[in-house]
């Protein structure tokens, strides 16, 4: 009889966004899926994501334009085929949202067309947008979708530990066949056995002290597939968004870019602009440029913030196209129509992560991963506004249509041994994980920012060496907990950023170091292995 703590799918999904949802319902008509989300069922990047999705929809651009933009954006070592693959399928990505009844906005005049605003990077209008709050419009949707659907199991409030595979366990395959969860609940470890297992955890910006992305971002599925064998690849290029809200009771309000795209311009404290000096598109610059210049002007002026200001422009437009800005900023004593917004940079986004092709498959068999946690090459060093959700929903339909052709072919699945609890006690020491987890995320911050040092990172990879014998030591003779487990993650993960920052001497897109100020004339992706490190 199988045990209450041993799962059975065809389908495991570690992640509830965007990219994990997309595959779970393009599966669901002919696979029983279970989908795995660490916290409620609609938290995490894609719910927070304000600006919008990327695709042609104007007759006067085009995809070749799109892919144009990418590619300068990316600072010239995206992968072409990624690029392209991903722009092409845009706009059929988007129509499929569309079916669903996600509601994006029109113009005014003819509600037959939808209403384009334009981002960082982009030189034509293409961003479609449900007011400024498209992520939530999308996961909401989604959502509702996966909860009507009856091939479709949810399993919230668990956290995936580590993958099973072959490998670990010396069987005969090399195949990944599901994963240890963490059932928070009922406060154990289970079992989940699966012919295809997917990756969709999203990012790992909260190895930063100041980050906009919500609590649950914490590199699981990176740090889970780098100890399965995979590899990984561009993790020195973190984007900082350059407009996160500045107040203590909001810190991981972000505020987007599309403001910049409707005219809001950066001013110094004493109102004076600044961007022009630093790139010709001045504030509608790639976010690198963005950010690093802003980071430049508080540290030379010694300030604490600089200011987003749309308050030249008319009141009802501010309030029709950015209603939850208004409504959010208006809650802490700030009017957007009258008043300029402290904003600094903010960890943001992981252009790197864990190397698949273009259907998403990882080195490992059976193992994918998709939406933020990938590398597809998409995003070479630096992430154009609004090409990540696009990127979820087109490589979350590939994946799908490479794992629904593989599931016929395997019948069975291996046992694997129950999670042994024999010779671990329950803590009596959460300060120490507090204590590392601040440490961790304050160094990362100071040392592996938006500009670095051959010191500083030498500096950060002496402190990751501590931390990893220490987590490793409590996590051998401790039960496990949610912010164990993060932790864990976290750690392993700062050290493949700092590993691959440590191998590009140069500077490029979001990896800015002061040793090596300028561009090697042939740049190519940072890889790295698990079995060269």
């Amino acid at each position: 009889m199988q045990a209450d703590t041993d799962h059975l799918c065809d389908v495991l999904v570690v992640g509830s966004g965007a990219a994990g949802l997309t595959l779970a319902l393009k599966l669901a008509d002919t696979a029983q899926v279970l989908v795995l989300a660490k916290g409620p069922l609609k938290e995490g990047s894609t719910f927070y994501a304000q600006g919008g999705i990327a695709a042609v929809f104007d007759e006067t651009d085009t995809v070749e334009s799109h892919v144009e933009d990418t590619m300068v954006a990316g600072g010239g070592i995206c992968e072409e085929d990624a690029v392209r693959f991903t722009a092409s399928h845009a706009k059929e990505a988007l129509e499929w949202l569309i079916s669903l009844g996600v509601p994006f906005d029109r113009e005014e005049d003819d509600d037959s067309r939808f209403h384009l605003t334009r981002e960082g990077g982009h030189s034509h209008r293409r961003i479609l947008h449900a007011a400024d709050a498209t992520g939530r419009a999308v996961q909401l949707t989604l959502v509702e979708q996966v909860r009507n659907h009856p091939n479709i199991r949810l399993l919230e409030a668990h956290n995936a530990v580590d993958l099973l595979t072959g490998r670990k366990f010396g069987l005969d395959t090399d195949r990944c066949f599901g994963a240890y969860v963490w059932n928070r609940n009922k406060m154990r470890v289970e079992t989940i056995r699966a012919k295809a297992v997917v990756l969709a955890t999203g990012g790992a910006s909260k190895v930063y002290q100041y980050t906009s992305n919500p609590d649950i971002a914490s590199g699981d599925g990176i740090a889970m597939a780098w100890r399965a064998g995979c590899r990984v690849a561009n993790l020195e290029f973190n984007q900082f968004h350059p407009t996160c809200l500045y107040h203590p009771q909001a810190r991981n309000f972000l505020v987007t870019e599309a403001l910049r795209g409707e005219g809001a311009v950066l001013r110094r404290p004493d109102g004076s602009r600044f961007m022009d000096k630093y790139h010709e598109m001045g504030e509608l610059a790639p976010r690198d440029v963005v950010a690093r210049a802003i980071d430049h002007e508080m540290k030379k002026l010694g300030a604490d913030c600089v200011y987003l200001d749309i308050s030249h422009k008319d009141s009802d437009f501010i309030i029709k196209h950015f209603p939850t800005i208004h409504e959010k900023l208006k809650g802490l004593g700030i009017d957007i129509t009258t008043s300029p917004i402290p904003v600094v940079p903010a960890a943001h986004y992981t252009c790197g992560g864990v190397v698949t092709d273009m259907q998403g498959q990882t080195d490992v068999p059976g193992l994918y991963a998709i939406g933020e946690v990938a590398y597809t090459g998409l995003h070479g060093a630096n992430r154009m506004a609004s090409n990540s959700l696009l990127e979820c929903l087109v490589f979350g339909t590939a994946a799908a249509e490479k794992i629904n052709t593989e599931l016929g072919q395997l019948q069975s699945l291996p046992m694997a041994p129950a999670w042994d609890e024999s010779k671990v006690i329950d803590s009596d020491e959460e300060v120490v994980i507090a204590h590392n987890w601040h440490e961790l995320r304050l160094f990362m911050w100071d040392y592996v920012g938006i500009v670095r040092t051959n010191k500083r990172l030498e500096r950060a990879m002496h402190r990751i060496e501590l931390l990893k014998q220490e987590i490793h030591d409590y996590y051998a003779n401790f039960r496990v907990s949610n912010n164990l487990l993060e932790l864990r993650n976290l750690v392993q993960v700062a050290e493949l950023i700092v590993r691959c920052a440590m191998a590009r001497k140069e500077s490029r897109g979001l990896h800015y170091n002061l040793d090596y100020p300028g561009q090697l004339e042939n740049a190519s992706p940072t890889v790295l292995r698990p079995d060269s490190v």
